[in-house]
């Protein structure tokens, strides 16, 4: 580093998975580093995102599983009716995040992190305020600073939320109450996710979609298949092409829904309870960003594939960003390997992100998973570059270990170059879908062939198979 003298060689503002693996990382490579944080340690997915939704998702999917007599008897297994006990589950939720969240604060005081608390903000090139709890306010001076302070839920105009009966996924991991008719606002992997859970624990459900069809982010034939499972077959009445005009908190909850196009009123509603899952905005108000002349996107920090922060398309010396207020990928292993990234080009590599390998996957019963191009980027990019696009799909009907669990409502969908056979992206839905998306998630980083990938053994009678059996038909489709 330079010899200049600093307080630190880095300080982190944010101490979410990408401020964490930031700091982490900076100072297992000997770097003096400070972290701030101004709520809990871990930031939203471990505090109000993945670790306790997960919790939830899987205490609710036992209640589900052992709840579903019909396909119990299909094995022969005959149980009682199910009883389930809400506070005992938000427990589960609630220790798992004081668990992760004390473990994550010993592995960074291990490497010697200084932890700060409070709001940290720019002061200038490579000097941070810090605000305390207590009204303080203290200055450092970082040879690097970088800015990982994440999201926050994005709630639409016209509704209000009160915390209780109108709520965002942050009140919703508390699982306070089990409201008997709840209307969840957003079809995406949010919505999905906590439709699952509240399905699953006997709440009545309406899904209201904005976009013209319900699971907008999802690829359409998997959206198709997974939506006969995930919401026809459940109590879930999903509408898309609608809008929430209003929603006005209380006993009931009472929505307006609107046309899309015409904003005329189709319809009001009066629920129990309202989940506002409509995306997530950046969290970079109060970074006193204008004292560079760092101009946002919507909120967005703009950075490059190094992940330096620009100012007008030009790089601000000795600062970074990664993670959700950079918009690039708001997913928290995403952030994680941009702060890997960041730490590692401070240490003088040059080092860039592959988007392209980073999976995504939405926990519900069955998951459903996807990593690299979608279809419709596919055929773009094969009509850019001149070669024809492959597709194939691989069902888990076909798979022994997905009909030995009954499980086998399951399709993987692979897309690839017919000239070299590099995987371009894939898709799917089924048992597990969020562990198998990985195996071709490697394939892509490592820019292999359908060709090489076909060739390698998989274990017998397992669900990678899938795989296996979309590489090989991959593999016959190309060109000689």
């Amino acid at each position: 580093m330079s010899e200049a003298k600093f307080d630190f060689d880095v300080i982190v503002i944010g101490a979410g998975y990408g401020g964490f693996d930031a700091a982490k990382h900076a100072a297992s490579n000997g770097l003096n580093v400070a972290i701030i944080e101004s709520r809990e340690m871990g930031g939203t997915c471990v505090n109000r995102g993945c670790v306790p939704s997960k919790a939830l998702l899987a205490a609710s999917g036992k209640v589900r599983e052992l709840a579903n007599a019909e396909h119990l008897s299909r094995f022969g297994i005959h149980a009682s009716p199910v009883r389930f006990e809400r506070q005992k589950i938000a427990n589960h939720a609630i220790d798992l995040v004081k668990n992760i969240r004390a473990n994550l604060t010993k592995s960074l005081e291990r490497e010697g992190v200084t932890i700060l608390l409070g709001k940290g903000r720019l002061e200038g090139i490579q000097k941070v305020g810090l605000r305390e709890a207590n009204g303080v306010d203290r200055l450092f001076s970082a040879e690097h600073v970088i800015i990982a302070t994440g999201s926050d839920p994005f709630v639409p105009p016209g509704i209000e939320t009160d915390g209780r009966t109108v709520f965002t996924s942050d009140e919703a991991i508390s699982l306070e109450w089990l409201p008997r008719w709840i209307a969840i606002i957003g079809s995406g992997y949010i919505g999905l996710e906590f439709a699952d859970v509240y399905t699953a624990l006997g709440c009545e459900v309406s899904m209201i979609e904005a976009l013209d069809r319900v699971m907008p982010t999802f690829d359409p034939d998997i959206a198709k298949l997974a939506a006969r499972k995930l919401i026809d077959s459940r109590d879930i009445d999903a509408r898309s092409g609608v809008l929430a005009t209003k929603v006005l908190p209380g006993c009931p909850v009472k929505i307006e829904l609107s046309n899309v196009k015409t904003r005329d009123v189709l319809d009001n509603l009066e629920v129990d309870a309202v989940l506002v899952a409509t995306g997530r905005v950046p969290r970079s108000q109060g970074l006193n960003l204008d004292i560079l002349e760092i101009k946002t996107n919507r909120g967005f920090i703009p950075v490059d594939d190094h992940m330096r922060v620009l100012s007008d398309g030009k790089v601000v010396p000795n600062l970074w960003a990664v993670g959700d207020v950079t918009g690039k990928l708001m997913l928290a292993h995403a952030a994680a390997a941009q702060g890997t990234v960041a730490v590692d080009n401070i240490l003088g590599s040059k080092r860039v992100v592959d988007y392209r390998s980073i999976p995504a996957a939405t926990f519900t019963h069955p998951e459903i998973s996807s990593v690299g191009m979608t279809e419709v980027e596919a055929k773009q990019f094969s009509s850019e570059e001149g070669f024809e696009l492959g597709l194939v799909r691989s069902y888990f009907k076909a798979n022994s270990k997905a009909l030995a669990e009954l499980e086998s409502d399951g399709l993987l969908k692979l897309l690839f170059r017919k000239d070299s056979g590099e995987v371009l992206g894939a898709h799917i839905y089924g048992l597990h879908a969020a562990d198998l998306i990985q195996e071709i998630a490697n394939g892509i980083a490592r820019r292999q062939t359908v060709i090489d990938l076909a060739k390698e053994v998989h274990t017998h009678p397992t669900l990678s198979e899938v795989v296996e059996v979309a590489y090989k038909q991959a593999s016959h489709q190309l060109k000689k």
